[in-house]
């Protein structure tokens, strides 16, 4: 792994706490923990995971920029579907891991000034640090529409209305298996020689072992099973009475997402916008995440009774909820403009997000008088 930026004392402080915690659970499991109960502690242990700490993660000053950062343009155009729901259905928004609030408030700036505001704005946040993060954003951005939001820590019954995921069914806890000589074996982690180390054993998960029978890959194939955001997925089914969900995410259909080249899976770390795969340094200062198995997410959504509304890449997206009309508000040549292009083309282009980004939606009890925004154009759902 090359070089990476050295963490300051008291960032390696918090990730020496992280590390021991996480050792004081391997022991306490017996001496091997799953990979998935190692990546959910690594993420999410109150006070010391990645995304319930104070380190700044989003943005030019943390470890990765997303699409809402980028430009308000992606939450502009995003906003057409949601529209489109809530004039359906009435009810309201929910997002789910809202970050740091920026796709929130352009969304909601944008809802405003088509006039389809809704009464409530929700955001489920499972970090204390990223809620008041959110709460900052959105005061300083949308003050007039504060009172709308509201922040919860578990979902809803019976929403009524437009939940969106940007981002989010990657940084779920994932399963790791690898192909061995005498079939399937569960990846996990134990320590040894002063640090963390793989261990495989059998499967013993039922849950596990099914989503692997129709997997015929060859011996030393190491790849990520998603299970906990499949049965987020189903339990999302449960907690909606009428309404759509739309996930913008990265990741392929499995076709592409179990191809020969991607042998070592696709797991990956992201810390200071520099790119390895190793989750095992630094914990707590790096974000572990996943390329998205939209194939295995649709499987999960049909058996629970979603309705599938679209799929296609965030490119084609972009232009069918009418981006280039969100750009055309702005003054030809002038510094927002160009400054819009640039993000644009971060957004678009098949060598950036373009391609590798993908959007996916579901419906329950909606009845929409056309197709979803976003998914006249390109539609791959033939190919999940």
């Amino acid at each position: 792994m090359r070089s990476l930026p050295a963490p300051d004392a008291e960032q390696l402080s918090s990730s020496q706490a992280l590390t021991a915690l996480i050792r004081d659970e391997i022991a306490r499991a017996g001496g091997w923990l799953p990979f998935a109960d190692y990546m959910r502690l690594a993420l999410y242990a109150p006070g010391l995971g990645y995304y319930s700490a104070g380190s700044r993660k989003f943005g030019a000053a943390g470890d990765f920029i997303t699409a809402p950062e980028l430009s308000p343009l992606f939450a502009q155009s995003l906003a057409g579907p949601v529209a489109q729901v809530l004039a359906a259905c009435g009810g309201d928004v929910l997002e789910v891991g809202a970050g740091t609030g920026r796709l929130a408030a352009d969304l909601l700036q944008e809802l405003a000034q088509r006039d389809v505001l809704p009464a409530r704005y929700l955001i489920l946040e499972l970090s204390a640090d990223l809620a008041e993060r959110q709460r900052a954003t959105l005061q300083a951005a949308v003050p007039d529409l504060l009172d709308r939001v509201r922040w919860l820590s578990a979902l809803p019954t019976d929403f009524v209305g437009c939940v969106v995921g940007n981002e989010l069914l990657d940084a779920m806890p994932c399963e790791l298996v690898r192909r061995g000589d005498v079939g399937w074996q569960r990846r996990g982690v134990v320590w040894q020689e002063g640090g963390f180390a793989w261990a495989d054993r059998a499967i013993s998960d039922p849950a596990l072992a099914a989503a692997l029978v129709e997997l015929d890959l060859p011996v030393g194939y190491q790849t990520e099973v998603q299970l906990e955001a499949q049965g987020f997925v189903r339990a999302l089914e449960a907690a909606v009475k009428q309404g759509a969900l739309i996930l913008p995410d990265y990741g392929f259909v499995a076709g592409e997402y179990y191809h020969p080249q991607r042998h070592m899976g696709t797991l990956i770390c992201h810390y200071r916008h520099h790119s390895h795969d190793d989750p095992f340094h630094l914990p707590g200062l790096e974000d572990i995440t996943t390329h998205v198995d939209f194939s295995a997410i649709y499987r999960a959504a049909m058996e629970v009774g979603w309705q599938l509304e679209g799929f296609t890449s965030q490119a084609s997206f972009l232009l069918e909820a009418g981006v280039l009309d969100c750009l055309g508000r702005l003054e030809a040549g002038s510094n927002d403009y160009l400054k819009a292009t640039v993000a644009l083309n971060k957004l678009m282009s098949p060598a950036e997000m373009g391609e590798l980004f993908k959007v996916i939606a579901f419906s329950k009890q909606l009845a929409l008088p056309a197709l979803l925004a976003g998914f006249g154009r390109d539609d791959r759902s033939g190919a999940l």
